[in-house]
């Protein structure tokens, strides 16, 4: 059966700092700054197109040389990105970014894009994006607008929606997105705001019950909550699978790219039909290889992929009972 994800979410250009020594937050820091192509969406459009996924990218960038440069590079992977426009102004966003020594984000600043070019996009070819798709990985804190449209055209046509979140503000105003969802994955600290509790501070086993309980409540299939180097736990309310995952080690570079590359190889799994157990050991060695080098998204995402017996097994196993 042929797939094509389609990723619905935003494009950014991340400035990243590294210092070379200790980080000190009130002091000069000598180090490297680089510029690179980010943003949730377009890093898991990116790094599905690596997990060798058929994938098409929905989302708006600048009139200029950056934003074709951002469109050229996802051509190059074979992304389709016929329903990427280009804005007069604020089609994608900026993100600044500081890391400490050890690869921890340190401080960060956010410039939002405008979404005016982007909800036309939806507005117009809502039908055609979700008529092309097998299955929808969805940022779904864009706005309600994009966010309900995709949800409602998708339901109907019952594609299954993996989501998302960015900074929350969507979701926790309007948490009845999540109803529906095959899968919803986000980190510890998104996951206190969103059950409005200390999620993060109890153990695992707690963690679970908690989960399981959000998931019933909240109208998901499926729920997968990052934890770190804690790694991570996953509940799928159907089968009553759950269980926490450990990470496998590497050696830490840059944390940023973490939850868009857990995601991106947890999703890949799914799409292949692996459980959500698969699915999870896959985010986590996907997210592991991410965090191991500078970029924000893995470049040698295939030759690892293909090089991991582990992983190589769940998705040869799933593509063959799916």
């Amino acid at each position: 059966m042929s797939h094509l994800v389609t990723v619905i979410g935003t494009v950014f250009v991340d400035c990243k700092g590294f210092p070379f020594q200790t980080y000190h937050a009130t002091t000069r820091n000598l180090g490297s700054i680089q510029f690179v192509h980010g943003g949730v969406g377009r890093n898991i459009a990116e790094n599905m197109a690596r997990l060798s996924i058929s994938t098409s990218f929905v989302s708006s960038v600048d009139a200029t040389g950056m934003g074709t440069e951002v469109i050229d590079r996802l051509n190059d992977l074979n992304i389709h990105t016929g329903f990427m426009q280009a804005a007069p102004a604020r089609g994608m966003g900026m993100w600044m970014a500081i890391l400490d020594e050890r690869g921890e984000l340190a401080g960060s600043i956010s410039q939002m894009p405008e979404l005016d070019v982007f909800e036309q996009i939806v507005a117009q070819h809502g039908e055609a994006i979700v008529a092309q798709s097998s299955h929808i990985a969805l940022e779904l804190d864009l706005n309600e607008t994009i966010a309900k449209r995709i949800l409602t055209l998708a339901h109907a046509a019952g594609k299954p929606v993996y989501g998302i979140p960015g900074n929350l503000d969507t979701i926790m105003q309007h948490p009845e997105l999540l109803q529906g969802l095959s899968c919803f994955i986000c980190n510890n600290y998104e996951a206190d705001m969103l059950m409005q509790q200390p999620f993060s501070e109890q153990a695992p086993e707690e963690q679970k019950r908690l989960l399981a309980d959000y998931v019933k409540r909240a109208g998901l299939r499926s729920m997968i909550v990052t934890l770190g180097e804690q790694g991570s736990v996953y509940y799928h309310a159907e089968t009553n699978e759950t269980g926490h995952q450990h990470v496998f080690p590497v050696q830490v570079v840059d944390t940023s790219g973490a939850g868009d590359a857990f995601f991106s190889g947890a999703v890949a799994a799914l799409v292949r039909g692996a459980d959500l157990k698969e699915a999870t050991i896959c985010g986590t060695k996907v997210a592991g290889w991410t965090i191991s080098q500078s970029d924000t998204t893995c470049p040698d995402l295939h030759h690892r992929m293909e090089a991991d017996e582990i992983v190589m097994s769940i998705l040869s196993a799933s593509t063959a009972h799916n």
